[in-house]
């Protein structure tokens, strides 16, 4: 027993050693494939490529194409926050050198930005991009530690206001905002590539590239978008802002045989170069597809389709105009309170007559005139493919009330977009198919080319008479403003007041605001587009006076533009 106290010494060393070998086994041999991994994951480092961006064209009838959102090299400013020695004092200069996006600023003061970036573990932190050349020269004088220039692949379009609603712009987070930068931002962006390095010791970042990816440019896209038609489309808008006010407007062109959209113009626009700066995020909509409005007398031919496809009337059905009619304990008036007396159908659509559109939709009835409403296509989307499209689902017309049935008929009291009317009265064009609206060529998402997107709502016998009805409008109606020497036009005015609630103010009644349209078509009888003229309130009474016009200038140039030729001679 005298050696038991060395006994239990080298017992205890056994013990430690053998724990110290066992964990050692556990470490190099069992769980060795984890901890190599861990190992490697604090040494490798995987850097993100990002990937070039699709670029957006507009095209002319020769399929000249012309750039509305490309890529272009900016200079940049980045950090490699451990390279920065007093990130208070360098986060301060940068922030009074300069100007962020607010949007990427998300509350937080330009300073405070600056600092959560400098702040980061990462190697390499952009602060911002695009910068302007006056940013260069400072932040050159600066000359700070872990501060950087360098230069990136960034959106710019060249076009600048041209179709901006139509584009939309890329914000600064690297998304898509609006139209087709939004819609289609999956395909534009393209897919991300990594690249593989080590850090130093120092911490550095040494890549090497047998083990890189590199990234996928996004697709290109073509838009269906004629550039001259569009770009007269926008300078007619801005024209009417000078001559006759308006506060807001669109117009819509559009093949009706194919959907395709030939001109979308919004005014005002904006620059999406510039986006930051626009005060007043309305202008970003498109109000073609993201507003909604109540479209007045352009909305007959709709109740006229549903009455001659039912046999209901005829374009030579004749009733009496009185000037007014009762309906429950409200009362129903022509424009400026005229009678009109014995009247057609076809001089209904030429007088534009309210009492008319009563008529033909009693003759109907309330039930198939909400069923044409909905063949049309004015209780669901479009499909168009741009981002943002809304509808109305018209709850309160839907409620059944016969006064609202007997306004609706005259377009009054049921909402639509612009683009839904230009759908519609394609279908009436084009021999009663309704079509579905495009404006990317050969859409890597939507198939522009299906006949499933095609819905006979009325024969195409029923389209030839009222387009003859539409064309008597024109040559005979209150339409003859929109009248070409040498061709048939099938159009239609519509002068709709506005509501209370739709300026947003809670009563109930019209304002003395108005909504001026003419939509037509033309040659009317072999139709290679479809116009839609819409001017929120105008300074003249009715669209006969405001919209009519700039119809006709536009239809003319459009003829000469693809040499259509006459369809009869003086």
């Amino acid at each position: 027993m005298k050696n038991w106290r060395i006994n239990l010494i080298l017992f205890f060393i056994f013990l430690f050693a053998a724990t110290i070998i066992s964990r050692l086994i556990f470490l190099q041999i069992i769980n060795q494939d984890y901890w190599q991994a861990l190992a490697k994951g604090q040494q490798k480092y995987f850097a993100p490529l990002p990937a070039d961006r699709g670029e957006v064209f507009l095209k002319d009838k020769d399929n000249n194409l012309y750039s509305l959102a490309i890529n272009k090299e900016w200079n940049l400013v980045y950090a490699v926050p451990n390279e920065v020695k007093n990130k208070e004092e360098t986060a301060q200069a940068l922030s009074q050198i300069l100007k962020l996006d607010e949007t990427q600023l998300d509350s937080a003061s330009p300073k405070d930005f600056i600092l959560s970036k400098l702040q980061e573990e990462n190697l390499y932190e952009v602060i911002k991009n695009k910068l302007t050349d006056q940013e260069v020269e400072d932040i050159k004088k600066l000359n700070l530690a872990g501060i950087y220039l360098s230069k990136s692949t960034g959106r710019f379009y060249p076009q600048e206001t041209l179709a901006s609603q139509v584009i939309g712009f890329l914000s600064g987070d690297g998304q898509g905002q609006y139209g087709i930068e939004d819609y289609y931002n999956d395909i534009l962006a393209g897919q991300e590539g990594f690249q593989e390095g080590e850090r130093s010791a120092k911490g550095f970042f040494l890549p090497f590239a047998e083990n890189s990816s590199p990234a996928k440019k996004g697709e290109n896209l073509v838009l269906t978008i004629d550039y001259n038609i569009q770009f007269l489309a926008e300078k007619l808008l801005k024209k009417a802002k000078e001559n006759l006010e308006i506060e807001e407007g669109q117009i819509i062109v559009m093949d009706p045989n194919s959907g395709k959209i030939l001109a979308l113009a919004n005014f005002p626009t904006f620059d999406p170069n510039k986006y930051s700066e626009v005060k007043e995020i309305g202008v970003f909509q498109d109000g073609a597809i993201q507003k909604i409005y109540e479209p007045g007398s352009v909305f007959k031919p709709i109740t006229m389709a549903g009455a001659l496809e039912e046999g209901k009337i005829t374009p030579e059905t004749t009733y009496v105009d009185s000037g007014s009619l009762k309906v429950g304990g409200y009362t129903v008036y022509n424009y400026d309170g005229r009678t009109w007396g014995k009247r057609t159908m076809t001089e209904v659509l030429e007088k534009s007559i309210n009492t008319g559109a009563v008529f033909a939709e009693r003759q109907l009835g309330n039930d198939l005139f909400l069923e044409y409403i909905k063949k049309f296509g004015f209780f669901e989307l479009t499909g168009v493919d741009l981002e943002g499209e809304i509808f109305s689902e018209n709850k309160e017309f839907k409620e059944g009330y016969e006064i609202n049935f007997t306004t609706a008929s005259f377009g009054q009291g049921i909402e639509i977009t612009p683009l839904q009317l230009a759908r519609a009265f394609s279908a009436i064009a084009n021999g009663g198919k309704l079509v579905k609206p495009y404006i990317v060529e050969n859409s890597p998402i939507n198939n522009n080319n299906s006949s499933e997107k095609e819905t006979q709502v009325i024969s195409s016998n029923t389209a030839s008479r009222l387009t003859s009805m539409l064309v008597s409008a024109v040559e005979n109606g209150y339409a003859n403003r929109a009248k070409i020497t040498g061709y048939f036009i099938a159009g239609k005015t519509g002068t709709a007041q506005v509501s209370w609630p739709a300026l947003g103010i809670q009563k109930s009644g019209y304002s003395d605001k108005t909504i001026q349209t003419f939509i037509g078509f033309a040659p009317a009888f072999n139709p290679k587009f479809v116009i839609l003229v819409k001017l929120n309130n105008p300074n003249i009474k009715t669209a006969e006076y405001s919209a009519a016009p700039i119809f006709k200038d536009l239809a003319s140039y459009i003829i000469d533009y693809y040499q259509i030729p006459p369809d009869y001679k003086e």
